[in-house]
C-alpha cells in the first residue's frame, strides 16, 4: 500500500518516544523545582534534575517563560480542582468556604511559584488559571451569602486568599501553621452572626 504525501508528512511530524519522555521529564522536574524555589529558579537546575541537556530543554521550551507557564497552568489547574472538590463535598456552605481556604492555602505552602503567579495574576486573570479559581470563589460566595456579612464580595474573598497566601510564605519556615490561625480569625471577621472584633 502506497503512502500519500499528507500521510507521510503527518508520520514525520509525530514526536518520537524519547522526545515525549524528555518533555515529560522536564515538566516533572520543573514542577518540583518551581514548587521548592519559585519562579526565580535557574533553568540549568531544571535541566540537571530532568537529566537532559540545555539544548533539549530549549527545543521543547524556547524561553524560561514558556516552561514556567506550561508548568504553572498544569499545577494551578490541579491545585484549583483539588480545592474545588474539597469545597464541593461539604454540604454546609460555611464549612465549604473554610475547606476551600484550607485546601488552597495548604497548596500554597507546598508550591512557591503558584503563590507568586497567583498574586501577579489578580489584576489580569488568566482564564485557565485564576479565572477558573475565581469561578469557584464566586460560587462559594453565593452559597455562603446568608452566613457572610452584608457587602462581602467574591473580590474580597480573592484578595483574602492572596493576603493569606503571603502570610503562608512569610511564616512557612519559622511558624508553618500560623496561617491556619490567621485564616480562622479572618473568616470569623466575615461572618454575619458574629459581632465585629
Amino acid at each position: 500500500m502506497a503512502i500519500t504525501g499528507s500521510e507521510s508528512t503527518s508520520r514525520r511530524r509525530a514526536p518520537r518516544a524519547d522526545a515525549i519522555r524528555n518533555r515529560e521529564a522536564i515538566i516533572e522536574a520543573a514542577s518540583a523545582v518551581l514548587a521548592e524555589q519559585g519562579t526565580a529558579v535557574d533553568v540549568r537546575e531544571i535541566a540537571r534534575r530532568s537529566k537532559v541537556g540545555m539544548g533539549t530543554l530549549y527545543r521543547h521550551f524556547p524561553t524560561k517563560e514558556d516552561l514556567v507557564q506550561t508548568v504553572l497552568r498544569k499545577d494551578f489547574a490541579e491545585w484549583a480542582e483539588s480545592a474545588r472538590t474539597a469545597a464541593a463535598t461539604a454540604e454546609d456552605p460555611w464549612a465549604a468556604l473554610i475547606e476551600f481556604y484550607q485546601q488552597a492555602l495548604a497548596g500554597y505552602a507546598h508550591h512557591r511559584a503558584i503563590m507568586e503567579h497567583f498574586a501577579l495574576a489578580v489584576p489580569d486573570p488568566d482564564p485557565e488559571g485564576l479565572g477558573r479559581l475565581r469561578l469557584v470563589i464566586e460560587e462559594l460566595c453565593v452559597r455562603a451569602t446568608a452566613r457572610l456579612r452584608p457587602g462581602v464580595t467574591a473580590d474580597d474573598l480573592v484578595l483574602l486568599l492572596v493576603s493569606l497566601g503571603h502570610a503562608v510564605q512569610i511564616t512557612d519556615e519559622c511558624r508553618p501553621d500560623l496561617w491556619r490561625r490567621l485564616l480562622h480569625i479572618s473568616l470569623d471577621g466575615l461572618r454575619a452572626d458574629l459581632p465585629p472584633l
